[in-house]
């Protein structure tokens, strides 16, 4: 005889199927602790039936809701329940349960005690005579008074789809924002698998980060003010600590704030709440802006980013980009002023920022604006910087050249920016700059007028250090380093680029290398190299080999600009960048080897006529690793073999390092050219040392002739 076993015990595929219905899991609705409340009533703020009634109609029109404060007589204690209301066009008004939360409770079992109403700052309890309740919702009559108690330091805002995560040594738990203030933000928890609340010690401090989709909104240490909740899920309020954020580098050298007339209007969707801000500017410079708001309806969190704004000058032009708000200082008159960072924004959009605040300093000094090319090239001779040499080299395809100059200087790409200090449209000071590699541009054609204006040549040097100075934190700008071509004998830029470097003694801060410079005939392949030499585009093992010679010989940054052989595939390749504006930039690296043995680097760089005069990006440069063993005429060979990629007579050719050709004897008329390279984030010290060698003002004055 069979016996019978307990359920437990029976093997699952013997057990029978259960015909239970299952519910889905629903939040349970919060206890009402907050008893306090219901003692401060004598010095509550009266609120009338009126304006009542408009707060209700307001969150029905909102899709809002309120919460029903029921008493359960058992067991004494009071419970909050969402309920969404609906037109209140008199006295009485009817609101539905939310379903989430009122389908599990016996409403039988409860009192109404009040409805409460949260507007951001205060609570307000109204003692509302119950009509009726059932489980659909309740009908209630709106009290002539109601009372407005709990004022907060500053208005709360609800949140909608911020994802929170706080950790506490090694507790982790996850959740969402309910509602915020610029004091203090309310989240909604669960503790992580692995941990438990038990482990969280709400005496000691708090990491959260604050989170939509992948954009991260907030991160930083809090204390935790009180907690409500079981096990499973807890409502905690904290208070950030940390009332500054120390975003960047402090410098003695900032670009002036400026209160412009009229003053610009801050537009963006806050990002805790995604309602619409809009707030005047009270200063602003390239690295950011401050705003005033009232101390009780501020909505501004320290260290909380803004992921996209608008800066709307006088609606005449607006202007995009990323914040982060980094100080709230208490100001007179109930205000508070908080300052915000520029964490981003793009070249395009930087230049006119730029633009906008130097002309308010300086109305000659000009920024990627549209020149009179008559004019600019007028300049470009009248000064000498198109010397007979120079017009030589490119006097045959001159036409190509002014297309180039055309596009550059009234399209205004990307990949350039030009510097001018003008005066009823005649030039006397002219730099410019151009995104020669991936992260590295290039400062060139710096000439000045000298007859009428003396100091011209330094005004646009210092426009140039303006619009650097908080470029370089810009990741849209991809630019982690500055260099620049000059002649030794060119006194001006040998005491400033060349000078710098000297002063600075670290290469890795500032180097100078000194190549020399001829002019190769672009002739047909001619004969190969001899046996046991070969021209190939470089290995991994040949750019190891470049390196340990280049840190040897020099340890400055050349090979940091060229970045030989790293691909970033998350970015837009400068190549392509170039090709979608209609222009061409390339360079290639190709190794010279004997038998194995690496001789020379030879890199091609391509670009249009004239991007750069000297046409320095449209040239060879080569590293020579091993000049003893590297005869002239095999490297000639090997020059041969590459001039077929340029479409002239000539090619530029640079050759590192520079005594190769004094040991050799060559056929060539040469010159010598200093590269200088400094890391753009040594903006400070440049400054520095021109104010000090100088004697030059950091900031602009008017001082050209009448």
């Amino acid at each position: 005889m069979r016996r019978n076993r307990p359920a437990d015990s029976i093997p699952k595929k013997e057990r029978p199927v259960s015909h239970v219905s299952r519910r889905s899991y629903r939040p349970a609705p919060w206890l009402f602790r907050n008893r306090d409340l219901m003692h401060s009533l004598q010095c509550a703020e009266p609120v009338d039936q009126e304006d009542l009634t408009n707060r209700l109609n307001h969150i029905h029109f909102t899709n809002g809701h309120i919460l029903v404060h029921l008493r359960c007589p058992q067991y004494e204690e009071g419970i909050l329940v969402r309920a969404y209301p609906e037109a209140c066009l008199g006295s009485e008004v009817t609101c539905r349960w939310s379903a989430d939360e009122a389908s599990g409770i016996e409403l039988k079992n409860y009192q109404f005690q009040h409805l409460v109403v949260d507007n951001g700052r205060s609570m307000i309890l109204v003692p509302a005579v119950l009509h009726k309740i059932d489980k659909n919702g309740l009908t209630v009559e709106l009290p002539l008074t109601s009372y407005a108690i709990g004022h907060r330091q500053a208005r709360r805002y609800a949140c909608q789809e911020v994802v929170v995560e706080l950790v506490q040594s090694g507790f982790q738990a996850k959740g969402k924002l309910v509602d915020y203030s610029p004091v203090g933000l309310r989240i909604r928890v669960r503790p992580e698998p692995s941990s438990s609340f038990h482990w969280l010690n709400p005496d000691a401090r708090v990491v959260i980060c604050l989170r939509h989709g992948q954009q991260i909104l907030f991160s930083g240490i809090c204390r935790c003010i009180r907690e409500q909740g079981k096990l499973q899920e807890r409502e905690i309020v904290l208070a950030p600590l940390d009332r500054h954020i120390n975003r960047f580098k402090r410098s003695q050298f900032r670009n002036p704030r400026q209160h412009l007339v009229p003053s610009p209007t801050l537009i963006f969707d806050h990002p805790l709440s995604r309602k619409r801000v809009q707030l005047e500017v009270c200063d602003i410079s390239t690295s950011g802006f401050s705003v005033y708001e009232k101390a009780d309806e501020g909505v501004l969190l320290p260290g909380m980013i803004l992921p996209e704004l608008t800066i709307d000058f006088a609606s005449t032009s607006s202007l995009k980009c990323s914040a982060q708000v980094i100080y709230r200082l208490e100001a007179e008159e109930a205000s508070i002023r908080c300052g915000l960072a520029i964490l981003d924004m793009d070249m395009s959009t930087y230049s006119r920022l730029t633009h906008i605040l130097t002309k308010a300093l300086d109305p000659h000094a000009y920024i990627s604006s549209e020149v009179d090319m008559d004019e600019l090239w007028e300049f470009f001779f009248d000064t000498g910087f198109i010397y007979p040499k120079k017009y030589r080299l490119i006097q045959s395809h001159r036409e190509e050249f002014k297309e180039t100059y055309r596009r550059l200087y009234q399209e205004s790409p990307e990949i350039a920016r030009h510097f001018t200090y003008e005066k009823n449209g005649r030039i006397y000071g002219h730099i410019s700059m151009v995104r020669a590699y991936e992260r590295a541009w290039l400062v060139h054609q710096h000439a000045a007028r000298t007859a009428d204006f003396k100091r011209s040549g330094f005004m646009v040097l210092m426009e140039i250090l303006h619009y650097l100075n908080d470029l370089y934190r810009l990741p849209s700008a991809k630019i982690d380093y500055v260099f620049s071509y000059f002649r030794p004998e060119n006194k001006f830029p040998d005491r400033v680029f060349g000078g710098f470097a000297r002063a600075l003694k670290n290469p890795r801060g500032s180097s100078l290398d000194a190549f020399s410079y001829l002019t190769y005939p672009t002739l047909s392949m001619g004969p190969g190299l001899p046996e046991g030499w070969l021209l190939q585009e470089c290995s991994t093992v040949d750019l190891a080999n470049l390196s340990r010679f280049y840190n040897h010989y020099s340890g400055g940054l050349l090979l940091d600009i060229l970045r030989l052989g790293h691909k970033n595939s998350s970015d837009e390749s400068l190549e392509d960048l170039y090709s979608g504006l209609g222009f061409m930039r390339r360079w290639t690296a190709y190794s010279l080897t004997h038998y194995g043995k690496l001789r020379a680097v030879l890199i091609v760089n391509q670009s249009n006529l004239g991007i750069n005069l000297s046409e320095l990006l449209n040239c060879i440069k080569i590293l020579i690793t091993d000049s003893d063993a590297l005869p002239w005429d095999i490297l000639c060979t090997a020059i041969n073999q590459l001039t077929g990629f340029y479409q002239r007579e000539s090619v530029p050719v640079l050759i590192y390092p520079s005594d190769y050709l004094q040991t050799k004897s060559v056929p060539f008329e040469t010159k010598k050219y200093l590269l200088w390279i400094y890391d753009a984030r040594l903006i400070r010290e440049f400054t520095e040392f021109l104010q000090r060698k100088f004697r030059i003002s950091y900031h602009f004055s008017n001082t050209l002739p009448n």
